[in-house]
């Protein structure tokens, strides 16, 4: 799933206009510098590039089954998503 976790790297780099090779797995969208509109609009373009749909609720983010509490966690939960779509 290496593709997958690089993808939504580069997703989340170019939202928060930062060098890939500056994300680390343990960061949080914050400490990325992504506000919650980059979020969402970083969830629209995961779902788009892998033809899934995250249960995540902008309104009622803390409700969602999506964990966005680090970018390792959203790795983990769009290669959840991905290989259950297969």
């Amino acid at each position: 799933m290496t593709e997958v976790r690089d993808r939504i790297i580069q997703i989340i780099a170019e939202q928060a206009m930062l060098d890939p090779a500056q994300l680390k797995p343990e960061m949080s969208i914050q400490e990325i510098g992504i506000d919650s509109l980059g979020l969402v609009e970083s969830i629209f373009a995961i779902e788009e590039e892998f033809d899934i749909s995250v249960p995540f609720n902008a309104n009622e983010p803390e409700k969602s089954d999506f964990d966005i509490s680090s970018l390792g966690s959203i790795i983990a939960a769009v290669e959840k998503l991905v290989s259950e779509k297969a």
